[in-house]
Protein backbone atom coordinates (compact mmCIF):
# COMPACT_ATOMS: atom_id res chain seq x y z
CA UNK A 1 0.00 0.00 0.00
CA UNK A 2 3.23 2.74 0.92
CA UNK A 3 4.00 1.98 -2.59
CA UNK A 4 1.08 2.71 -4.13
CA UNK A 5 0.75 6.17 -2.08
CA UNK A 6 4.77 6.77 -3.27
CA UNK A 7 3.72 6.28 -6.80
CA UNK A 8 0.97 8.25 -6.25
CA UNK A 9 2.93 11.16 -4.76
CA UNK A 10 5.77 10.87 -7.80
CA UNK A 11 3.07 11.16 -10.41
CA UNK A 12 1.80 14.17 -8.69
CA UNK A 13 4.82 16.55 -8.19
CA UNK A 14 5.39 15.33 -12.11
CA UNK A 15 1.94 16.98 -13.04
CA UNK A 16 2.38 19.99 -10.40
CA UNK A 17 5.71 20.56 -11.95
CA UNK A 18 5.06 20.55 -15.60
CA UNK A 19 2.08 22.74 -15.09
CA UNK A 20 3.14 27.12 -15.51
CA UNK A 21 3.11 28.16 -12.26
CA UNK A 22 -0.28 30.18 -11.61
CA UNK A 23 -1.78 27.47 -12.95
CA UNK A 24 -0.45 25.47 -10.08
CA UNK A 25 -1.52 28.19 -7.77
CA UNK A 26 -5.03 28.09 -8.55
CA UNK A 27 -4.96 24.47 -8.13
CA UNK A 28 -3.73 24.79 -4.93
CA UNK A 29 -6.22 27.01 -3.91
CA UNK A 30 -8.97 25.11 -5.28
CA UNK A 31 -7.86 21.97 -3.27
CA UNK A 32 -7.06 24.21 -0.12
CA UNK A 33 -11.00 25.33 -0.33
CA UNK A 34 -11.77 21.59 -0.62
CA UNK A 35 -9.70 20.27 2.38
CA UNK A 36 -11.62 22.88 4.07
CA UNK A 37 -14.93 21.76 3.40
CA UNK A 38 -14.08 18.33 3.60
CA UNK A 39 -12.34 18.05 6.65
CA UNK A 40 -13.78 19.40 10.32
CA UNK A 41 -11.15 18.24 12.35
CA UNK A 42 -8.45 21.00 10.68
CA UNK A 43 -11.25 23.61 9.98
CA UNK A 44 -12.45 23.68 13.49
CA UNK A 45 -8.53 23.70 14.75
CA UNK A 46 -8.07 26.87 12.43
CA UNK A 47 -11.62 28.37 13.57
CA UNK A 48 -10.89 27.53 17.27
CA UNK A 49 -7.05 29.28 16.97
CA UNK A 50 -8.74 32.50 14.82
CA UNK A 51 -11.36 33.12 17.00
CA UNK A 52 -9.28 32.86 20.25
CA UNK A 53 -6.44 35.21 18.55
CA UNK A 54 -9.44 37.73 16.74
CA UNK A 55 -12.69 36.97 18.34
CA UNK A 56 -12.36 40.24 19.76
CA UNK A 57 -11.66 42.11 16.44
CA UNK A 58 -13.49 40.23 14.00
CA UNK A 59 -16.87 38.70 13.78
CA UNK A 60 -17.53 35.13 13.10
CA UNK A 61 -18.74 35.01 9.35
CA UNK A 62 -15.35 37.22 9.49
CA UNK A 63 -13.65 34.54 11.13
CA UNK A 64 -14.87 32.22 8.58
CA UNK A 65 -13.71 34.10 5.71
CA UNK A 66 -10.47 34.14 6.87
CA UNK A 67 -10.14 30.19 8.19
CA UNK A 68 -11.90 29.49 4.36
CA UNK A 69 -9.10 31.93 2.72
CA UNK A 70 -6.35 30.32 5.28
CA UNK A 71 -6.71 27.17 3.84
CA UNK A 72 -6.24 28.20 0.54
CA UNK A 73 -3.33 29.98 0.63
CA UNK A 74 -1.80 26.14 2.54
CA UNK A 75 -3.25 24.76 -0.62
CA UNK A 76 -1.65 27.38 -3.10
CA UNK A 77 1.54 27.07 -0.77
CA UNK A 78 2.10 23.66 -0.92
CA UNK A 79 1.53 22.92 -4.52
CA UNK A 80 3.27 26.19 -5.60
CA UNK A 81 6.53 24.62 -3.38
CA UNK A 82 7.07 21.48 -5.19
CA UNK A 83 6.75 23.77 -8.60
CA UNK A 84 9.69 26.39 -7.65
CA UNK A 85 11.58 23.50 -6.71
CA UNK A 86 12.40 23.20 -9.74
CA UNK A 87 12.92 26.82 -11.09
CA UNK A 88 16.86 28.35 -11.38
CA UNK A 89 17.51 31.40 -9.46
CA UNK A 90 17.00 33.34 -12.83
CA UNK A 91 13.24 32.20 -12.74
CA UNK A 92 13.01 32.31 -8.89
CA UNK A 93 13.53 35.97 -9.04
CA UNK A 94 10.57 37.04 -11.48
CA UNK A 95 8.27 35.68 -8.60
CA UNK A 96 10.29 36.31 -5.72
CA UNK A 97 11.44 39.60 -4.09
CA UNK A 98 13.58 39.64 -0.83
CA UNK A 99 14.45 42.07 1.06
CA UNK A 100 16.27 43.01 4.31
CA UNK A 101 19.92 41.59 3.35
CA UNK A 102 21.67 44.72 4.85
CA UNK A 103 20.66 42.96 7.97
CA UNK A 104 23.13 40.15 6.66
CA UNK A 105 26.18 41.18 5.44
CA UNK A 106 28.88 39.49 6.75
CA UNK A 107 31.78 40.83 8.89
CA UNK A 108 34.95 40.24 6.69
CA UNK A 109 37.07 39.09 9.79
CA UNK A 110 34.97 36.83 10.79
CA UNK A 111 32.89 35.33 7.30
CA UNK A 112 34.91 31.84 7.42
CA UNK A 113 33.62 31.14 10.49
CA UNK A 114 30.27 32.60 11.13
CA UNK A 115 26.97 31.00 11.14
CA UNK A 116 23.78 32.79 10.82
CA UNK A 117 20.41 31.65 12.54
CA UNK A 118 17.19 31.94 11.76
CA UNK A 119 14.39 31.67 13.07
CA UNK A 120 11.82 30.84 10.45
CA UNK A 121 7.75 29.91 10.56
CA UNK A 122 5.55 28.49 8.42
CA UNK A 123 4.71 31.79 6.39
CA UNK A 124 3.47 31.70 3.19
CA UNK A 125 5.74 29.54 0.48
CA UNK A 126 8.24 28.69 3.31
CA UNK A 127 9.80 26.21 1.28
CA UNK A 128 11.41 28.66 -0.23
CA UNK A 129 13.76 29.90 2.17
CA UNK A 130 15.69 26.84 1.11
CA UNK A 131 16.45 27.91 -2.58
CA UNK A 132 17.68 31.49 -1.78
CA UNK A 133 21.64 30.55 -1.23
CA UNK A 134 22.41 32.15 -4.41
CA UNK A 135 21.80 35.34 -1.61
CA UNK A 136 24.59 34.54 0.03
CA UNK A 137 27.91 33.03 -1.88
CA UNK A 138 29.99 31.32 -0.06
CA UNK A 139 27.38 29.84 2.54
CA UNK A 140 25.86 26.73 3.16
CA UNK A 141 22.16 26.85 3.89
CA UNK A 142 20.31 23.91 6.28
CA UNK A 143 17.64 23.39 7.91
CA UNK A 144 15.69 20.45 10.17
CA UNK A 145 12.98 18.51 9.42
CA UNK A 146 11.37 15.46 10.83
CA UNK A 147 10.50 12.56 8.56
CA UNK A 148 7.42 11.49 7.56
CA UNK A 149 5.68 8.05 7.90
CA UNK A 150 5.53 6.02 5.65
CA UNK A 151 9.06 6.38 4.43
CA UNK A 152 8.54 5.41 0.88
CA UNK A 153 6.52 9.17 0.93
CA UNK A 154 8.87 10.75 3.22
CA UNK A 155 11.39 9.66 0.53
CA UNK A 156 9.42 11.59 -2.54
CA UNK A 157 8.97 14.76 -0.44
CA UNK A 158 12.81 14.61 -0.41
CA UNK A 159 13.79 14.26 -3.57
CA UNK A 160 11.83 17.78 -4.35
CA UNK A 161 13.51 19.51 -1.31
CA UNK A 162 17.47 18.23 -2.42
CA UNK A 163 17.06 19.58 -5.53
CA UNK A 164 17.20 22.94 -3.73
CA UNK A 165 20.99 22.12 -2.70
CA UNK A 166 20.10 22.85 0.48
CA UNK A 167 20.83 21.12 3.81
CA UNK A 168 18.52 18.23 5.35
CA UNK A 169 19.24 17.15 9.08
CA UNK A 170 16.95 14.98 10.73
CA UNK A 171 15.97 16.36 13.83
CA UNK A 172 15.73 13.29 16.03
CA UNK A 173 18.51 11.45 14.67
CA UNK A 174 20.98 13.99 13.28
CA UNK A 175 21.31 16.17 16.08
CA UNK A 176 24.84 15.33 16.03
CA UNK A 177 25.54 16.08 12.60
CA UNK A 178 23.73 19.07 12.58
CA UNK A 179 26.39 20.42 15.40
CA UNK A 180 29.47 19.30 13.84
CA UNK A 181 28.32 21.36 10.58
CA UNK A 182 27.75 24.12 12.51
CA UNK A 183 31.51 23.84 14.14
CA UNK A 184 32.65 24.48 10.76
CA UNK A 185 31.16 27.72 10.24
CA UNK A 186 29.87 29.28 6.66
CA UNK A 187 26.53 27.92 7.57
CA UNK A 188 23.09 29.22 7.41
CA UNK A 189 20.68 27.92 9.29
CA UNK A 190 16.67 28.10 9.48
CA UNK A 191 14.70 26.84 11.91
CA UNK A 192 10.93 26.66 12.05
CA UNK A 193 10.02 28.28 15.16
CA UNK A 194 6.40 28.85 15.41
CA UNK A 195 4.71 24.94 16.19
CA UNK A 196 4.27 24.33 19.56
CA UNK A 197 7.35 23.50 22.04
CA UNK A 198 6.82 20.68 23.92
CA UNK A 199 8.34 20.14 26.85
CA UNK A 200 11.25 21.56 25.82
CA UNK A 201 10.28 24.63 24.88
CA UNK A 202 9.80 27.97 26.89
CA UNK A 203 6.67 28.89 27.99
CA UNK A 204 5.15 32.54 27.14
CA UNK A 205 2.39 34.86 25.99
CA UNK A 206 2.23 34.59 21.75
CA UNK A 207 -0.75 36.51 20.73
CA UNK A 208 -2.38 37.14 23.71
CA UNK A 209 -2.03 33.28 25.24
CA UNK A 210 0.31 31.39 26.79
CA UNK A 211 2.28 28.74 25.15
CA UNK A 212 4.78 26.65 24.73
CA UNK A 213 8.02 27.98 22.17
CA UNK A 214 11.10 26.58 20.71
CA UNK A 215 14.67 27.72 22.57
CA UNK A 216 16.69 25.80 19.95
CA UNK A 217 17.15 29.32 17.83
CA UNK A 218 18.34 31.10 20.76
CA UNK A 219 19.96 28.69 22.12
CA UNK A 220 22.12 27.99 18.79
CA UNK A 221 22.75 31.34 18.13
CA UNK A 222 24.43 31.67 21.54
CA UNK A 223 26.33 28.54 21.33
CA UNK A 224 28.29 29.23 18.50
CA UNK A 225 27.94 33.10 18.77
CA UNK A 226 26.60 33.81 15.61
CA UNK A 227 23.44 36.52 14.95
CA UNK A 228 19.83 35.85 15.17
CA UNK A 229 17.38 36.97 13.15
CA UNK A 230 14.00 36.45 11.60
CA UNK A 231 12.55 35.90 8.32
CA UNK A 232 9.12 36.19 6.97
CA UNK A 233 7.52 34.70 3.62
CA UNK A 234 4.71 37.03 2.27
CA UNK A 235 2.47 36.25 -0.37
CA UNK A 236 1.90 39.08 -3.00
CA UNK A 237 -0.13 38.02 -5.59
CA UNK A 238 -1.14 34.83 -7.02
CA UNK A 239 2.45 32.72 -7.24
CA UNK A 240 4.41 35.45 -6.63
CA UNK A 241 6.07 35.93 -2.68
CA UNK A 242 8.39 38.20 -0.47
CA UNK A 243 11.15 37.73 1.75
CA UNK A 244 11.63 39.51 4.42
CA UNK A 245 14.61 39.86 6.58
CA UNK A 246 14.42 40.84 9.95
CA UNK A 247 17.18 43.05 11.90
CA UNK A 248 19.14 41.00 13.93
CA UNK A 249 17.37 39.51 17.71
CA UNK A 250 20.64 40.78 20.33
CA UNK A 251 21.61 37.54 21.93
CA UNK A 252 24.13 39.64 24.55
CA UNK A 253 23.10 42.47 26.55
CA UNK A 254 25.28 45.90 26.35
CA UNK A 255 27.69 44.81 28.81
CA UNK A 256 28.47 41.85 26.50
CA UNK A 257 27.04 38.92 28.69
CA UNK A 258 24.79 36.15 27.01
CA UNK A 259 20.98 37.65 27.43
CA UNK A 260 18.53 34.92 28.78
CA UNK A 261 17.49 32.11 26.79
CA UNK A 262 13.64 33.23 27.49
CA UNK A 263 14.33 37.02 26.67
CA UNK A 264 15.63 35.88 23.72
CA UNK A 265 12.66 33.49 22.56
CA UNK A 266 10.32 36.29 23.66
CA UNK A 267 11.69 38.76 21.15
CA UNK A 268 11.41 36.30 18.45
CA UNK A 269 8.16 35.49 19.20
CA UNK A 270 7.12 39.33 19.20
CA UNK A 271 8.37 39.64 15.73
CA UNK A 272 6.20 36.32 14.71
CA UNK A 273 3.26 38.28 16.25
CA UNK A 274 3.69 41.03 14.24
CA UNK A 275 4.33 38.69 10.89
CA UNK A 276 0.99 37.24 11.50
CA UNK A 277 -1.20 40.56 12.32
CA UNK A 278 0.20 41.82 9.00
CA UNK A 279 -1.78 39.08 7.06
CA UNK A 280 -3.46 36.52 9.19
CA UNK A 281 -4.21 34.43 6.21
CA UNK A 282 -0.41 33.83 5.11
CA UNK A 283 -0.23 31.64 8.62
CA UNK A 284 -0.75 28.05 9.39
CA UNK A 285 -3.63 28.54 11.32
CA UNK A 286 -4.40 24.47 11.41
CA UNK A 287 -1.64 23.61 14.10
CA UNK A 288 -2.88 23.45 17.47
CA UNK A 289 -0.32 26.04 19.12
CA UNK A 290 -1.73 26.44 22.37
CA UNK A 291 -1.80 23.60 24.24
CA UNK A 292 -2.14 23.57 28.26
CA UNK A 293 1.13 22.65 29.94
CA UNK A 294 -0.96 19.57 31.89
CA UNK A 295 -1.89 17.77 28.77
CA UNK A 296 1.56 17.82 26.79
CA UNK A 297 3.19 14.67 27.21
CA UNK A 298 6.65 13.76 25.85
CA UNK A 299 6.98 11.52 22.99
CA UNK A 300 8.31 8.16 23.65
CA UNK A 301 11.77 7.54 21.85
CA UNK A 302 12.16 5.11 19.32
CA UNK A 303 13.86 2.47 20.24
CA UNK A 304 17.47 2.45 20.34
CA UNK A 305 17.61 6.04 19.86
CA UNK A 306 18.03 8.99 21.97
CA UNK A 307 15.57 11.49 22.61
CA UNK A 308 15.19 14.66 20.76
CA UNK A 309 17.69 17.12 22.04
CA UNK A 310 17.17 20.23 23.04
CA UNK A 311 18.63 22.07 20.56
CA UNK A 312 16.13 21.46 17.76
CA UNK A 313 12.67 22.12 17.28
CA UNK A 314 10.23 19.64 18.57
Amino acid sequence: MHWLLAHAARALVKLLQALPLRAVARLGRACGHLVYCLDPRHRRVALDNLTHCFGAELTAPQIRSLARENFRRIGENFACAIKTATLDPAALREVLEVHGLEHVRTDPARTSGTNFVFAIGHFGNFELFAKVAWLMPGYQFATTYRALNPPALDQVLQSVREKSGCLFFERRFEANALKNRLRQGGLVLGLLSDQHGGTKGVWGPFLGRECSTTPAPAVLALRHDCPLLTAFCYRVALGRWRIEVGKPIPTRGADGQPRSVEAIVRDVNLAFESAVRRDPANWFWVHRRWKPRGKIRPAPSPEGTSPEPDTTPP
